[in-house]
């Protein structure tokens, strides 16, 4: 039997919480014929033992790892990393510290975004590229905006949204015993807080869950990321369940590169409402309260999506 093709695919930062069991995950997978481990020398464990452990498995995917100090560009250093990727996924940038203002966040995620993003946009311009730097909302349409100015398809930057996904299937299980295999929950809007919107609706074992106990629901998946914060006393946030999350966006875009229609939420480049960017996934008519809570979490977006397009207008790659 012919062997499938196989695709590069490299995870940045993939020597950390989430990258080790995201790269693990890439590397068990039969589409993946080349994996790089891309993450910096101060890294707690070196990306080097990061492949070596992972070049031990039992699967087809020539494992490299690739460090580089934190000042390093990415753009002169990453080259034979990134030539030749299919898909880059980026679990990188630091946590939001209590207090700290979303605009300071987004000032430091997104430069960490930029560094590589951009280094994508010259060495491998048609791999897609899967953002896991918070906040979502605003780094993907400042990644997005910069990489159409280099003439690039803004398509290709796609926000990893996945894992709200992951959250509500699992919690309509929980709640309706229904076979968790067949249920599927479009997550539409955008992915933090209340700009999360699960339908509900569009699932037929959610649909039986009485109405009174979906403003409930909906609320444990926007609030599930703190839930795994506070359950980690402050030391950690979702790791696994996230790198778990990345891998079933990966394994879409992958299927679909071999050919293989699939079809995946991911936080894009929009047209389908009045704003740019929208995660979304959607067929059929929303429930009356989906409609009120989407009109709600708009404004919220639109703010969101503005920070990212103000830091593109005043940033572009190298």
């Amino acid at each position: 039997m012919a062997q499938a093709a196989g695709f590069k695919v490299c995870v940045v930062g993939g020597a950390g919480g989430i990258g080790q069991p995201l790269s693990l995950l890439m590397a068990m997978d039969p589409l993946v014929s080349e994996l790089c481990v891309y993450d910096l020398t101060l890294a707690m464990v070196p990306a080097a033992g990061v492949a070596a452990d992972l070049s031990h498995i039992n699967s087809r995917a020539k494992v490299s790892a690739y460090a580089f100090d934190k000042d390093d560009k990415a753009i002169d250093k990453a080259e034979e990393c990134l030539t030749g990727c299919h898909l880059v996924l980026v679990p990188a940038g630091v946590p939001r510290k209590p207090g700290q203002d979303r605009k300071d966040l987004l000032g430091i995620n997104a430069g960490i975004a930029k560094n590589i993003v951009e280094a994508c946009a010259k060495f491998c311009p048609d791999a897609v590229i899967g953002l896991i730097v918070n906040p979502v909302n605003s780094v993907v349409p400042a990644m997005c905006e910069m990489w159409k100015k280099k003439g690039l398809n803004p398509a290709k930057i796609c926000g990893v949204t996945s894992l709200d996904i992951l959250r509500a299937n699992k919690f309509v299980y929980e709640l309706t015993g229904a076979p968790i295999g067949g249920i599927e929950i479009p997550v539409i809007g955008g992915h933090a807080g209340a700009t999360i919107l699960p339908l509900f609706s569009q699932d037929k074992a959610a649909a039986t869950i009485a109405a009174d106990k979906i403003p409930e629901l909906d609320k444990k998946v926007q609030d599930a990321g703190t839930v795994v914060v506070s359950a980690k006393g402050g030391k950690g946030s979702a790791t696994l369940s996230m790198a778990c999350a990345a891998s079933r966006f990966a394994k879409a875009v992958l299927a679909g590169l071999n050919g293989t229609d699939t079809v995946e939420c991911a936080y894009v480049m929009s047209s389908i409402t009045e704003l740019p960017y929208f995660a979304s996934k959607a067929d059929g008519e929303l429930s009356v309260y989906e409609k009120e809570r989407l009109a709600g979490l708009m404004a919220t977006l639109k703010e969101e999506i503005d920070a990212g397009l103000e830091y593109a207008a005043a940033n572009e790659f190298a």
